[in-house]
């Protein structure tokens, strides 16, 4: 792609596309809806008031002790990755002006994470003078270090506790392997000492890619992973005031995946909450609780970071 499309406005989506996130939450809460009401029926009670059974044994002053902290802290660690991809492959910028970037974008992350890094996109253009082209090359890079961050995770977590793990874990190792068969042969390609007749290293929008060495996937990876490390200690505290009892390893091993479930399209983090109530089938109405307070909660207050931030950044992008 060369630099003549960068003022190009982007292409809106079909219907079909946009609907597809609203299908799969649809689909994601009738099973909910179904696994709950059955639990219900067995506890003899109505599903709502099987559900808010669960809301009133939790003690939410300590759960919200547990979850603003964390929430704050994983907001640094993400703009802390954001700000050093920044700086690698697009333009020097200050840590702190990266921060209503970051924050004003998880505003419009509360339907689709993808949307919030299309904004810093248009922000760093705007603001800075950055090709969009460019800018979006890194978030790609991001979202592509995010899959093995947490494919890393998942695996360390198979190998400590992959015995009380669900079958379906099993494959872990096998997907690892062959993800860490493709990235060799990735790095390769844009490094051009394989495939070099293959266009597709050119385009603008793999910048990044052509840019990065192996310390750059590395270090992303090592910026990332105190995020998951606190996430780990704080979903299993708040899954115990559920109560429910989890134990730290097998959390490390749980949440990569259940945070690729997070990052399917579509609101209030659907498919995460299923993976919570399938990875804890004896406890339906405490998974479903949790899921949706825990990831809902999580995206809107950082949307009220957000929200901070808004003024200034509307000033940098507005004038």
């Amino acid at each position: 792609m060369s630099d003549s499309t960068e003022g190009k406005a982007p292409t809106r989506p079909s219907a079909w596309k946009r609907g597809i996130p609203w299908l799969i939450t649809i689909i994601c809460f009738s099973y909910l809806y179904t696994r709950l009401s059955h639990a219900a029926d067995r506890e003899g009670q109505a599903t709502l008031e099987y559900l808010l059974a669960t809301f009133r044994r939790v003690d939410w002053a300590t759960w919200l002790a547990l979850m603003i902290p964390y929430s704050a802290f994983y907001f640094l660690i993400d703009s802390l990755v954001v700000w050093r991809v920044v700086n690698w492959f697009n333009t020097r910028v200050a840590f702190r002006d990266i921060l209503p970037i970051r924050a004003s974008s998880y505003i419009l992350s509360i339907l689709n994470e993808q949307v919030g890094k299309g904004a810093m996109v248009v922000y760093l253009n705007r603001r800075d003078g950055v090709p969009a082209w460019q800018v979006g090359s890194s978030m790609l890079f991001i979202m592509f270090c995010e899959f093995y961050y947490l494919l890393i995770w998942a695996t360390a977590g198979f190998m400590l506790r992959g015995d009380s793990f669900p079958e379906i874990f099993q494959t872990i190792p096998w997907i690892l392997t062959g993800a860490a068969v493709f990235f060799v042969a990735w790095v390769l390609y844009f490094k051009g000492r394989i495939a070099q007749g293959l266009a597709l290293r050119d385009r603008d929008i793999l910048r990044a890619f052509r840019m990065a060495s192996p310390k750059h996937y590395g270090a992303l990876i090592l910026l990332r992973s105190p995020a998951l490390l606190a996430a780990v200690l704080v979903y299993t505290l708040a899954l115990r005031l559920f109560g429910v009892d989890a134990e730290f390893l097998d959390m490390l091993g749980y949440l990569p995946v259940i945070f690729f479930g997070a990052a399917t399209p579509g609101p209030m983090r659907s498919v995460a909450i299923v993976l919570w109530v399938t990875l804890f089938p004896e406890h339906e109405g405490e998974m479903a609780a949790f899921g949706f307070v825990q990831h809902n909660f999580f995206i809107f207050f950082n949307a009220a970071i957000g929200l901070l931030f808004l003024r200034r950044a509307n000033r940098e992008l507005f004038g």
